[in-house]
């Protein structure tokens, strides 16, 4: 007789993967077979979205053609060159969203002996986004222009789907708002017809737990002071 799988046993499943998974920021050498990035990519395509519609589409670079492209991005992102969001970043982060940001930033600064108040540090940090953290593998995410927000709002249920299943196979992986920073670099890196949109990507393989930067994790608010119960 078949084993009856409890409710609780689902959601356990599936927090304990929330749990587990954090943005990891060094990556072993090895490469994730192809049969194991494609059950994740089987996976996330479950995801729910606007219509049905589906909209993202997803560039996954391995090998010389990764390397190509992480030589490409990192010298211009390493250039100072202007932003070129295809979607608005925000404007400004205040009260407690900023201070979320700020214990963020700080957990990371100071697992890796960064002094406060370093930028040139920081920002040498920050470059390592564009060496993809030594992941062996990037995928890109973008999306029809017509579909506006709410096409960039779909993909973003597709890279949380995409990282739970990702966690679930054994492997690590850290989204980067960063690569978006330089659409028009991706689109003509990558031959894209001028109606797609670069939402992020997401660097993936197996990730090493030996790595200093691996070992913090951030918190997460209370219930309580994210949502509103109207019983009235």
């Amino acid at each position: 007789m078949d084993a009856v799988v409890k409710p609780t046993d689902r959601i356990d499943a599936l927090e304990s993967l929330l749990n587990e998974r954090y943005s990891v920021r060094a990556f072993l050498p090895r490469e994730v077979p192809r049969d194991i990035i494609e059950h994740v990519l089987t996976v996330a395509q479950r995801t729910a979205s606007w219509c049905n519609s589906q909209p993202w589409q997803v560039l996954i670079a391995s090998g010389e053609a990764k390397e190509r492209f992480r030589k490409a991005i990192y010298a211009e992102a390493a250039s100072g060159g202007k932003d070129n969001h295809d979607f608005t970043p925000p404007r400004e982060y205040v009260g407690v969203y900023l201070e979320r940001r700020r214990e963020s930033g700080f957990q990371l600064y100071n697992t890796l002996g960064i002094a406060r108040g370093d930028k040139a540090a920081y920002a040498k940090q920050a470059l390592e986004n564009y060496n993809f953290f030594g992941a062996p593998h990037v995928a890109v995410i973008h999306t029809n222009e017509p579909l506006g927000i709410y096409g960039a709002i779909d993909c973003g249920a597709y890279v949380a789907n995409f990282m739970l299943a990702a966690q679930a196979l054994g492997l690590g992986t850290i989204p980067q708002a960063a690569l978006a920073r330089h659409s028009g670099l991706i689109r003509k890196h990558f031959d894209l017809p001028d109606d797609r949109r670069v939402v992020c990507g997401i660097s993936f393989g197996y990730a090493d737990h030996a790595a200093k930067v691996n070992s913090y994790r951030t918190s997460r608010a209370e219930v309580a002071d994210t949502v509103t119960f109207l019983d009235k």
